[in-house]
């Protein structure tokens, strides 16, 4: 039986061709810099973002980690989204790891933080205060789209406030690919980026941070301190190689198959679907009476959701590569035969 996992596109699996070039692939040591393959995968990813420079990691956690820990000193304090994932969900890093101070800020419904809370939070320059260095926003969060002209006036007020700004650009190319705008469109209005590999494009590990030579220096070392030097790991980089020539255009298709699956379930009396929000491929859902059950019950017919809705009763749901329309049918009847059974 086909499983059928809605939980996150942290599931996807290397297709059979994405493992032919893993195998295939030309190493070296990265950490003396002779890996060629992850030479050559930082190389086309600083082109596409219009960097100088970038740096291959493991994950998401730690090169956001690198970026701030590369544009803070141990006491200054970035400004953060209080839901957003450098917050959140990366075990604290910043403050437990490099003694830098979080200032988060509610997200806007857009995903955006609002530029004036963020100015009232800045602190000043006096020896009572952390000092505030540096601006992380989140493209996409929660599956929305931060728009290029709110990602150029954030740009300007980061100028005129003297502050580092870094993108956790984890599914940036889902926002790229929403806008129909090439990733340095988003990239250039920021002095940092970190992109994931190992989510919607299907790699099985792997991050990228990309900046300024000098920042990725930084980072390079830190991500050495962190423990994240990798030897022959051309494995992993050819993986993110293919990724990057195969697995951008077909995002659209997620995006897709999320728009027919929340229009699916919002035929269903006993699910209301937050449509409002659904911009790419992360659709959130509640489901009325008891989730468990129905989570148990599509358990059992191969079917994946998150293990519990999130503090507001919602129920995130998304879809990836390894799910096709098909696959969204499916579920949308097994739902269906769990409230008529």
């Amino acid at each position: 039986m086909k499983l059928i996992d809605l939980r996150s596109d942290t599931v996807t699996k290397p297709s059979k061709a994405m493992l032919s070039a893993m195998m295939n692939a030309e190493t070296g040591d990265d950490v003396y810099g002779e890996d060629p393959t992850v030479k050559r995968l930082e190389s086309i990813i600083a082109e596409r973002a219009g960097m100088e420079a970038a740096v291959f990691a493991a994950s998401g956690t730690q090169t956001n980690l690198m970026a701030i820990m590369a544009h803070c000193e141990r006491g200054d304090e970035y400004i953060v989204g209080q839901t957003a994932h450098t917050y959140m969900s990366e075990g604290g890093g910043a403050a437990v790891l490099g003694s830098i101070q979080p200032q988060p800020i509610e997200f806007e419904k857009d995903g955006s933080l609002a530029l004036d809370k963020i100015a009232r939070v800045i602190k000043p320059l006096d020896y009572h205060y952390a000092q505030t260095k540096l601006l992380c926003l989140e493209n996409t969060t929660a599956g929305r789209v931060l728009s290029l002209n709110y990602l150029r006036e954030a740009k300007r007020f980061c100028e005129q406030n003297k502050l580092n700004n870094h993108l956790d650009g984890a599914r940036v190319f889902n926002a790229a690919v929403k806008l129909g705008v090439n990733l340095n469109e988003i990239s250039s209005n920021f002095d940092s980026i970190s992109i994931c590999l190992s989510k919607g494009l299907g790699t099985p590990v792997g991050s990228i941070l990309c900046g300024p030579g000098e920042l990725i220096k930084k980072a390079r070392r830190w991500r050495k301190v962190l423990g994240g030097g990798m030897r022959q790991a051309g494995i992993l980089a050819a993986a993110g190689i293919y990724a990057l020539q195969h697995n951008i255009e077909r995002l659209s298709e997620d995006h897709e198959n999320a728009a027919y699956f929340a229009q699916a379930l919002a035929e269903i009396d006993e699910i209301e679907v937050d449509l409002a929000s659904l911009q790419t491929n992360i659709l959130f859902i509640q489901v009325k009476g008891d989730y468990f059950a129905l989570r148990d019950y599509l358990f059992t017919r191969g079917i994946l959701l998150a293990e519990q809705p999130n503090k507001m009763g919602k129920l995130r749901c998304v879809t990836h590569l390894d799910v096709s329309r098909v696959d969204l049918r499916e579920v949308v009847k097994q739902i269906k035969s769990f409230y008529t059974k």
